[in-house]
């Protein structure tokens, strides 16, 4: 089972686990939701997405068809809706109304005027002035318009070049599914507005912080090594032992690691979570290659267990006080509801590839309700010491990996999983990713700093309905 550690003290710890993690102390299984978390969708904990749905058609229309029964047609959407409605469980309609007139669109609007974005739903002809007044409004605006609705389209392609278009997306589609796409951009929006960072750091850029609070409401703390180390050694040493065994039961194999070492990792895992908990935040992140590796990582010990444990949860842990990672992480979560795998690569040109890396994995890649990827438990390759989660993920999955190169562009690329290379070079946790498009142009192109955040799924629509909204530069880097 194990290198670093005995069969009889995995034995014992694993039974030390099941008394006291699974018969009554309240804890969860490694990897579920924790019962502090109160998370409303994965990464959002503070209150739901608001979303004015607004039905937009007139009476009498002469197209689709003049006997057009706008009551009959709602029911159509309204059953769409009720058949998503776990996916909308943390959407609240702030407005919910057909609209026949421009002024009844004035009417609504201080109902509108604190909501995430604006779902407008075309059904007739003879609606152009009803979408202006709501494009005139200035919030985030998708246009669903299933074939037949209208000739509207024709204008909104001219509309989408003015400044009345800005905040405009339009869905052209019979597929009612893409009513809940069509929501995921407000809901990033919401979540990075909503979004509390909390920073483990000797210091911080004010300077990038403030940009972010500016940009999408974001805020960023930093919080002092003296706090962590009190939530470090409040947390419990029987819990601190129970979890451990959780993740010596559930790793396919403990290599360098000792029991101590494990330990250590759980009881400050737990401290981070509580701490997430005191400051109601979702994401935390550590400056553990720099201002505080020797005085909390060699003293007391590494963040990793507890950075897979936040991102299971639907929370997250990001590594190194990497700011545009965290935000990146979080637009992940709005947009997919799954949360990221920080990484940085090396290249791979005779594969077209870029190898992914990064000592921690995240487990839970498809969210915090799917299924966990296998684990090894290592050391961090580089220093040779602490704990940390070696994930092998979904060979033939489809991945995005992107990040803020600044408050103003997203920089990107996809490509699908190929292989989880297992070698003693580089870190842990690695995906061989064979790029949509060219490795070597995407080595040329790479902009910003060495970490990215890689999610699985082709996220590239939504990340352009998102962009759209902020007026953020997307940039391809592969093309």
């Amino acid at each position: 089972m194990t290198d670093g550690m005995d069969r009889r003290e995995f034995v014992r710890l694993a039974a030390v686990g099941g008394a006291l993690g699974l018969a009554g102390s309240g804890l969860p299984a490694m990897g579920s939701p924790s019962p502090k978390a109160k998370l409303i969708s994965p990464g959002c904990r503070r209150s739901k997405v608001k979303i004015a749905r607004l039905y937009v058609g007139v009476p009498k229309a002469h197209y689709p068809n003049p006997d057009l029964d706008l009551q009959k047609e709602l029911k159509v959407y309204e059953r769409a809706f009720a058949g998503m409605k776990n996916e909308l469980a943390d959407v609240e309609f702030v407005a919910d109304e057909l609209v026949s007139s421009a002024d009844q669109v004035k009417a609504l609007t201080a109902k509108m005027q604190n909501a995430d974005g604006i779902l407008a739903i075309h059904v007739t002809l003879a609606t152009m002035p009803i979408l202006q007044q709501i494009l005139s409004l200035g919030l985030p605006t998708m246009i669903f318009s299933a074939p037949y609705s209208g000739h509207e389209w024709h204008v909104l392609t001219a509309v989408r070049k003015q400044k009345l278009g800005e905040n405009m997306v339009c869905l052209l589609t019979s597929d009612h599914k893409q009513l809940a796409a069509a929501i995921r951009p407000f809901r990033a929006i919401h979540h990075l507005r909503e979004a509390k960072i909390l920073n483990v750091a000797a210091r911080q850029s004010a300077e990038y912080a403030n940009a972010m609070k500016e940009k999408f409401g974001t805020e960023i703390k930093l919080v002092e090594l003296q706090r962590v180390l009190a939530a470090y050694n409040a947390v419990d040493d029987r819990e601190a032992r129970a979890e451990a065994a959780r993740w010596i039961r559930g790793a396919k194999k403990v290599v360098e690691p000792s029991r101590e070492e494990i330990v250590k990792s759980c009881k400050l895992a737990l401290a981070l979570e509580n701490l997430l908990d005191e400051e109601d935040a979702t994401l935390m992140t550590v400056d553990c290659y720099g201002s505080m590796w020797n005085p909390l990582c060699r003293a007391y010990a590494y963040p990793c267990i507890g950075f897979t444990r936040l991102n299971d949860m639907g929370l997250g842990g990001i590594c190194q006080s990497d700011l545009p990672s965290a935000m990146t992480h979080i637009l992940f979560q709005g947009l997919s509801g799954r949360p990221g795998f920080v990484c940085n690569p090396t290249f791979d040109f005779s594969a077209n590839s870029a190898i992914l890396i990064h000592c921690l994995g995240t487990r839970k890649m498809d969210g915090p309700d799917g299924p966990a990827a296998p684990y090894w438990l290592r050391s961090v390759m580089e220093r040779q010491e602490g704990a940390v989660p070696q994930v092998r993920m979904r060979i033939g999955q489809k991945v995005t990996q992107a990040t803020f190169s600044g408050p103003a562009t997203l920089a990107y690329f996809t490509g699908v999983i190929t292989d989880t290379p297992e070698t003693e070079r580089g870190c842990r946790t690695k995906i061989a990713v064979k790029v949509d498009g060219d490795a070597e142009t995407l080595w040329k192109n790479w902009s910003g700093e060495i970490h990215r955040v890689a999610c699985y799924g082709n996220l590239t629509r939504e990340m352009e309905h998102f962009c759209t909204f902020k007026q953020i530069k997307m940039v391809n880097e592969a093309v």
